[in-house]
């Protein structure tokens, strides 16, 4: 097994060229009941291009920039450059992804793209929720741009340009309608700072507490702001934050139970075994011999 630590590099990954057209600036990918690339499985990587997928049916969890999302039916996902992603399972999929790299809106028919509020992403926002109508007209949209991806010739560009165009707009306009008004700035900003210390401390630190000190506020207040922004208690995104590592570290690594918990900041194996299984409802050498073999 690969020996992974949890503190190198996140990778960036590029866009891989289409294998039909051999485009390196724009794809589509499609999902029928597949299975994704399992090879990031539980790795923290970026992406160097843009990505907007419109899941159909999906119900995986992953995580961007620490947030945890469900994929949700006939919902739009959606992340820039340098967001950090990471795919906490693989089930079967059905979606759509587009593709597009920063040379692509350089173009000077693309340029106008980089304005729109869905690109520019002001709220840090990464899902969409639709309507009936606006599963229509999506899919719509979806489908032409992926027959076009798929005829070569001179008219291409301008076809995937104006699609692609109509089709931004649209979800820029549900962007500014569903992220309204929805946070405070002051309140939005203490959330993601939560969120970075976590990252950054979770293996040493697991109370909301000693984060509220690191942040000079009370854990009260701290408290209040989490569950107000994001729906759920300060506590859960510690232990989600400590749940997905320890994933990865089942997964990817031979390394002991006991080593583990020690890496986690456990004081003994015991308890590390008892929060593993409270979280996920499975213990972590169950969870290890469920993943590798479905996985390999």
């Amino acid at each position: 097994m690969q020996v992974l630590s949890p503190h190198r590099q996140v990778p960036v990954y590029p866009l891989e060229p289409d294998e039909v057209t051999g485009n390196k600036y724009f794809r589509v990918t499609h999902f029928e009941g597949s299975f994704p690339n399992q090879s990031d499985l539980l790795i923290p990587h970026r992406k160097d291009h843009y990505l907007i997928v419109f899941v159909r049916r999906a119900g995986v969890r992953q995580w961007i920039d620490m947030t945890p999302y469900i994929l949700k039916d006939n919902s739009i996902y959606f992340t820039g450059p340098n967001h950090v992603i990471v795919k906490e399972e693989f089930k079967q999929l059905w979606s759509t992804g587009i593709s597009f790299t920063n040379e692509f809106l350089s173009l000077p028919e693309n340029v106008a793209l980089t304005r729109l509020p869905l690109i520019q992403n002001p709220c840090n926002g990464h899902e969409l929720l639709l309507t009936d109508a606006d599963v229509v007209f999506v899919e719509d949209m979806v489908n032409k741009i992926r027959m076009e991806s798929r005829q070569p010739g001179e008219w291409q560009q301008r076809m995937l340009t104006a699609y692609l165009t109509v089709l931004l707009t649209y979800l820029s306009r549900l962007y500014t309608e569903q992220f309204k008004g929805n946070d405070t700035p002051v309140d939005k900003l203490l959330l993601q700072k939560f969120q970075a210390k976590i990252d950054k401390h979770f293996q040493q630190y697991h109370e909301v507490g000693e984060y509220a000190a690191m942040l000079h506020i009370s854990a009260g207040h701290l408290s209040e702001v989490v569950k107000s922004q994001s729906g759920k208690p300060a506590i859960k995104h510690i232990h989600d934050r400590l749940v997905m590592e320890a994933r990865r570290l089942l997964f990817h690594t031979d390394r002991s139970l006991k080593d583990i918990a020690f890496e986690l900041g456990f004081s003994d194996a015991s308890y590390f075994n008892r929060f593993f299984k409270r979280e996920t409802g499975v213990t972590p050498a169950g969870y290890r011999t469920e993943i590798r073999k479905m996985y390999h």
